[in-house]
């Protein structure tokens, strides 16, 4: 495992990370289907053997069992990890609803550390929150508070819209920024990875693998359970998406696999402090934390992902 330093935070953390959506369960929707306990701490137990340092969750994964199970499994390795979750979906009070008033952050935070098992959080984030409420900015001045108290020792954004992050890059005091980051979508690097790097923001890489379709095992008839938020896509959404990994299958070899292909794709950007794919099983663990090992995509299989962007992958 190669390590990389996240912007400003100073931490220097395991380029690819765990990330923990994939383990929530789904009890409560918003999921990757449903999980295995067991499966899932073996999971962590292999990240942590591979030498991952950095675990990803968010308190409404699950409604919690995300952090629950990876504080189980960290028990003992406090002082060796850096952990971030995310906050603003409240799920504590009657329907989910975002919410990020300073009681609750502070609130959502307690929660969070009792579950993960931990006094404090290595970085907070703010989990899509909408765009008015980042240009306002006074929401980081209850995260500085936050900071200042010892109860998270950074704090940082995810995001949709890349221009969001620029917006949230007028605090100067801003860790990182998380944003989905793949082969198929790329805007983040147009203005938001220069912009970030300039102010030393660190990058946080998502769904590297473009929820599942990037690892070249899902097919246009595919179909998820009830829950998973691919249940929802439009069946000419999954069959452009399997199409389009259909075509980059040339990134394949007896050394290499598909979703390795495509997290290096991500690590190859030098903005990018760590990658998060999720993981349910050992095997998926060790699939993608290769990826930190092997070679970087060559120019002309560079050439050939643009030739094919270009064309619209038609």
């Amino acid at each position: 495992m190669r390590y990389r330093i996240l912007g400003k935070t100073s931490l220097k953390v395991s380029e690819v990370g765990f990330g923990g959506w994939q383990i929530g369960g789904n009890a409560f929707g918003n999921s990757y289907g449903p999980t295995d306990d067991k499966q899932s701490l073996a999971a962590i137990g292999r990240a942590l053997e591979l030498g991952c340092n950095f675990f990803d969750t968010a308190d409404v994964y699950g409604h919690g069992h995300s952090e629950e199970l990876l504080g189980q499994a960290l028990r003992g390795h406090r002082s060796e990890v850096i952990i971030a979750t995310k906050i603003g979906g409240d799920f504590y009070h009657g329907v989910p609803r975002m919410n990020f008033n300073p009681d609750y952050l502070e609130f959502a935070l307690k929660k969070s550390c009792e579950r993960l098992g931990t006094d404090y959080v290595d970085l907070y984030q703010l989990h899509n929150p909408p765009t008015q409420l980042v240009k306002d900015g006074r929401v980081f001045k209850t995260l500085q508070r936050l900071r200042v108290s010892g109860k998270i020792r950074h704090y940082g954004i995810s995001i949709h819209d890349p221009q969001e992050g620029l917006l949230a890059m007028r605090d100067r005091e801003l860790g990182a920024i998380q944003v989905a980051f793949n082969i198929l979508r790329q805007e983040a690097k147009n203005q938001l990875f220069p912009e970030a790097t300039k102010n030393n923001v660190g990058i946080i890489a998502r769904e590297p693998l473009a929820n599942g379709f990037l690892g070249g095992k899902l097919k246009a008839e595919s179909r998820f359970p009830q829950g998973d938020i691919r249940h929802n896509f439009p069946h000419d959404y999954i069959s452009q998406l399997t199409f389009a990994a259909d075509k980059l299958r040339f990134l394949e070899s007896n050394s290499r696999t598909m979703a390795q292909a495509a997290i290096r794709f991500v690590l190859d950007h030098k903005d990018v402090s760590t990658v998060i794919p999720g993981a349910k099983t050992r095997e998926h663990v060790e699939d993608n934390f290769a990826s930190s090992g092997s070679p970087s995509l060559t120019g002309e299989e560079l050439l050939r992902i643009k030739f094919l962007r270009d064309q619209g992958f038609t």
